[in-house]
């Protein structure tokens, strides 16, 4: 009987230890905790690099869809931020965006060769944006603004008939919020993000083109999101979403817009480390194209 009373006290005291571990590794993880609607404490890290394969073969033009040879874009980027306040109330950060995109009916995958070839494929960093973040609500703690200026570094959009990037200097201010419901399996997550183009326009007075200024100068991107995930386990979560995005003209002569939904998934690799990954395709589109991308993120919190 003595044994059997010793069994029982120790499996109480390990079941007290998986409980209480479950909870620490709860609290440990990042995928739930760090949304990117909740900012660091002061002294913190965040260390994300995001690599973006959009690929198309149709576009929309003038009302019609078009078919066309195969166009691919890529785009790596590095975003590092850091708590500066004992409050959590703000962060300050910078981002990187690299590029390589091909063209002339190539593989989706020939974009990773990174070259530069007269019409076929251009590569090359394309902004660099000093970034903050606030936290603006005591009563919305899971509320946050970040703005962003990305400031080009191309000296021309299109070169040797390559398109790399947009030429603008970009305002980009992005709104989070997210929820979390009773039981910690559900997170709904919303975004809505505004970009403004601004800087010298590419056509001149007579209707041709020039190098000075980017296609979307003197334009405002309006974009809401909206993310469900579901989590089970505290380290590991699947998603859907739905993205739409709206370019408005402000005095270029051009806008567009296009609505893509997605899925995808996180793990938390380790108490510093995750991995994301995400697929998107675009359903429809107004003078846009009608592709999909592939999504691969690393993100590091210390």
């Amino acid at each position: 009987m003595k044994n059997i009373k010793h069994l029982l006290f120790t499996a109480f005291l390990f079941a007290q230890y998986v409980v209480a571990q479950e909870d620490v590794d709860t609290l440990q993880s990042n995928i739930q905790t760090y949304t990117p609607s909740k900012l660091l404490e002061k002294g913190k890290l965040d260390i994300k690099w995001f690599n973006n394969l959009y690929t198309q073969t149709k576009r929309n033009s003038i009302g019609k869809t078009l078919t066309e040879p195969r166009s691919n874009y890529f785009t790596t980027s590095l975003e590092v931020f850091t708590g500066v306040s004992e409050n959590k109330k703000f962060n300050a950060g910078l981002i990187l965006e690299y590029r390589s995109n091909t063209f002339a009916d190539q593989s989706a995958t020939s974009v990773f060769a990174f070259k530069n070839e007269f019409g076929k494929a251009r590569t090359g960093l394309s902004h660099i944006a000093p970034s903050i973040k606030i936290a603006p609500f005591n009563a919305l703690p899971r509320f946050s603004i970040q703005s962003s200026i990305f400031i080009p570094v191309l000296d021309k959009e299109t070169k040797n008939n390559n398109y790399l990037a947009n030429k603008s200097f970009i305002w980009q201010n992005r709104f989070f919020y997210d929820y979390t419901f009773k039981g910690n399996k559900f997170q709904l997550f919303s975004e809505f993000g505004t970009r403004l183009f601004f800087g010298e326009k590419n056509k001149n007075a007579d209707g041709t083109f020039n190098d000075k200024g980017g296609y979307a100068n003197n334009s405002i991107e309006l974009a809401p999101g909206i993310f469900l995930s579901y989590f089970p386990s505290s380290k590991f979560t699947v998603l859907s979403f739905v993205q739409h995005a709206q370019l408005v003209d402000l005095g270029n002569n051009f806008a567009q817009n296009y609505t893509a939904v997605g899925a995808g998934s996180k793990y938390q690799l380790t108490k510093v480390l995750n991995l994301e990954v995400l697929y998107s395709k675009f359903v429809r589109g107004t003078d846009s194209g009608l592709g999909q991308s592939f999504n691969l993120g690393l993100r590091a919190i210390f």
